[in-house]
Formats: C-alpha cells, structure tokens, sequence
C-alpha cells in the first residue's frame, strides 16, 4: 500500500481531531480506498493511529460535515469520493482544524487579491472601470452599516475585471470562508476614511492599467487587513 494509516506523532498545539482529519483525508483522496466503499471502522482506526475513540469520532463528524464521507447508522463510513463540492469544501478545513489552516488561508487570500488586481489592471476595459469606480464610490457613501459589504463588492468586481473565472471563483470561495470564519470574532477596523483611502490608489492603477502600481496597491491594502483578521485569530485562541 502506498499509503498506510500510522500512530500519529503529535507536534505541539496541534488538536488531536484536527490531525486524526488529515491524516485520514491524505489515506482517502491518495487512491488507497475507492468512491463507495467502507473506511476502517472507529475501533480500527482508534488501533491503528493510536488515539481515543472520541477523538476518531469528531475527525470523522468533521469529514461527514465536509461531505467527503457518509456516516451511515448500524452499518458503518463510507468513503463519497472527491467530487467538485467536495474537494471545494476541502478549502474550508483550514478553518475547521485550526490556527496553522486559518494562517494559511489568510496568506492566500493575500497573495491572490495581489495577482488579481495585476490582471484586472492588464485586463480592464471601459466598462470594467465604471463598474469598478461605481464600487468605490458605493463604498464611500455606504452606511456605516454597509461599509463592509461595499468593501466585498469593490473586491469582487476586481475579480470580475481581471478576466480569469478560476482565480474569480477562488477568492469568492475564500472570503466566503473568512466571513464565516470570523463572525463571531471581532475584527479590529480602522476608520471609514482610513479604510476607503486604501483603495483608491488600487482603483487609479487599474484605471490607467499600471500592473505593478495595482499589484503594489493592493499588497499594501492587504497587509493591513490580514494584520487585522491575523489579531482576531490570535485573540480567539487566547
């Protein structure tokens, strides 16, 4: 067998059911077990990787939740396969183990939300400079309430510029996931001003289609905000 389920060796700070997760996600999507059939029982694999029962069962919850296996009653695990909303669900387990996955998404994002704006800027056209420009100006005179929600949709209209569906589809996905990820958590924010500011120079290089003055643009803006989820991260652990 190319790859074999073993007692887990645990680093420091890492939750035993985040481990148990991907140890078994590596075991199911290496090709070793088959859409359909039956994955070890909890007993088993509590043998085989040396952990508690409990533990197996929340991994094995988190897979359910994830869509990548069937938990069925009296009969056992089953393995669903790695169709499309599965293996896009699989982004969102970064969130669902922890702290390294949380940083690692963050870190994405970032890098993404700068190669987009580098391409809507090479990319855009008149009418993807109105949409944007409308964007910003919704943002400038949203509510206090909406601000945010202007904020998302100027970013979204980047990526509708930038002319790539995948790299759209990906950031869509991903600050979807932040914004679950962090509801219950407070963001530190900087003032409206402050924040509409970030982004106009992001806007003004996609306008006069400067690449590396949008990828700079928007590199700056981002380290600021993933300062700010990177705070609400280490603050919920604390």
């Amino acid at each position: 067998m190319g790859t074999e389920l073993s007692k887990i060796r645990m680093e420091p700070r890492e939750p035993l059911a985040s481990e148990v997760s991907r140890r078994l996600i590596d075991y199911l999507m290496s090709g070793e077990v088959q859409p359909g059939e039956r994955i070890p029982s909890e007993r088993q694999l509590t043998e085989l990787l040396g952990v508690n029962r409990p533990t197996v069962r929340e991994a094995i919850k988190s897979l359910g939740f994830l869509g990548l296996v069937e938990i069925r009653q009296s009969s056992g695990t089953y393995f669903r396969g790695p169709d499309s909303d599965v293996l896009y669900r699989l982004f969102e387990l970064g969130l669902v183990l922890g702290e390294r996955g949380a940083e690692d998404l963050l870190r994405a994002r970032a890098e993404l939300e700068v190669v987009v704006a580098g391409l809507a800027a090479t990319e855009r056209d008149e009418a993807g400079v109105e949409l944007l420009r409308e964007r910003l100006a919704a943002m400038r005179d949203a509510p206090d309430a909406e601000f945010a929600e202007a904020d998302t949709a100027f970013h979204a209209a980047i990526a509708d510029v930038c002319g790539n569906v995948v790299l759209r589809d990906m950031l869509k996905g991903i600050r979807a996931m932040i914004q679950r990820g962090w509801i219950h958590r407070t963001v530190p924010t900087r003032s409206r001003r402050v924040a509409y500011d970030d982004h106009v120079p992001i806007f003004e290089a996609i306008e006069r289609a400067d690449e590396a003055a949008a990828r700079q643009a928007m590199a700056d803006h981002m380290a600021g905000a993933t300062e700010r989820l990177r705070a609400a991260l280490a603050a919920g652990d604390a």
